[in-house]
Order: C-alpha cells, then structure tokens, then sequence
C-alpha cells in the first residue's frame, strides 16, 4: 500500500496535491472525477464515459478509515472511495489515463466543456 505522506487539498486550482517522500503529483479535480471508482463512473465492469466535467472542483475530502480518501466534487458526486493504491496508480499513470481519456471523448464526439455539444456533419 502506497499512502502519501502529505496530502492538500487546491480549491483554486481545482486539483489535489499528493505527496511520496520527495515526489509529489498534482491531480486536477477533473481527472479525478472522470476517473472515480464510483459505481456511477465505473459502471458494473463497463466504465461510463464522464463529459462535460471540465470546471469541477473539489469541494471537500474525508479520510475512509485508514485506506481510502472520500472525495466529494462540487458536481454533487460523492460516491467513490479513492484506496490509496488507487490514486497512487493515478499519480503514477496520470499522463497516459489522460490521453486515454481525451481519446475517449474524441471517438465519442463528445467534449469536457458541459457548454459544447459536439455536432458531426456528414459531407
């Protein structure tokens, strides 16, 4: 089990900050909500495809016990348990989750901005 050392919470810039010994990771709120281990996001082994979460933010976290962070977003989602393995694999993996991501929403024809809608024209 990887536990951060430190851990802060950013409400400005929306992103939560974690620390292993020297190394630290800076995990916008937005990753982290379309990547929650929730039920609601992961689907029952289909994940669902979160859009339109570009200016979430985190309004507050609550330690689980002695294994995981309850993250609550200002959408209103509250439902993941984030394990301490978990958001270490995020930290470590954050790059390619994230390209894996915005790959996801290309081929979907859909957006992080809740204001677009994306519209493919046929020609």
């Amino acid at each position: 089990m990887r536990m951060p050392t430190a851990i802060k919470l950013h409400k400005a810039s929306k992103t939560l900050e974690l620390r292993y010994g020297e190394q630290s990771y800076n995990l916008s709120a937005e990753f982290l909500r379309v990547h929650s281990p929730s039920a609601e996001v992961q689907g029952h082994g289909k994940p669902i495809l979160q859009t339109g979460k570009l200016g979430v933010g985190l309004s507050s976290l609550e330690p689980a016990g002695n294994y995981a962070l309850k993250l609550c977003f200002d959408d209103g989602h509250d439902s993941g348990l984030f394990t301490w393995d978990y958001l270490y694999q995020l930290a470590i993996r954050h790059d390619e989750l994230w390209q894996d991501y915005l790959g996801e929403l290309a081929a979907a024809g859909k957006s992080r901005d809740p204001n677009e809608s994306v519209v493919r024209l046929l020609l």
